[in-house]
């Protein structure tokens, strides 16, 4: 590509960007939102939030060690740090840790299953 291709590749991407930043002010600025955007917002979050649960959940082994074991710790984790501190970065970066410790430990392996 030439630095010409490149650089309306940028003024078309900035634009574009600017334009989806500034489309919420122009249409609502004055007034409330439609009645489905609001429903949208408080709904469909909590939604994704569980198809993205869900799908992360369904390659479980139940059949082989650890029996899932390793995912039911990271899950309870989740739980429980969000209900403790309600902080999302901690709810989601604590479990994870803790998740990969597990799995590249094989702690549960050795000490449930030894």
């Amino acid at each position: 590509m030439s630095l010409t291709n490149v650089l309306v590749a940028i003024v078309i991407i900035a634009f574009i960007t600017m334009v989806t930043r500034y489309f919420p002010f122009l249409f609502f600025s004055a007034k409330q939102p439609p009645e489905v955007l609001l429903f949208i917002g408080k709904y469909i979050p909590p939604v994704i939030i569980t198809i993205l649960v869900l799908y992360c959940l369904k390659d479980i082994q139940w059949g082989g060690i650890p029996h899932g074991l390793n995912e039911v710790l990271a899950v309870m984790a989740v739980l429980l740090l969000h209900s403790w501190k309600r902080n999302p970065l901690l709810s989601i970066f604590g479990p994870t840790v803790l998740y990969m410790i597990l799995l590249q430990t094989g702690a549960m392996e050795k000490v449930f299953f030894s």
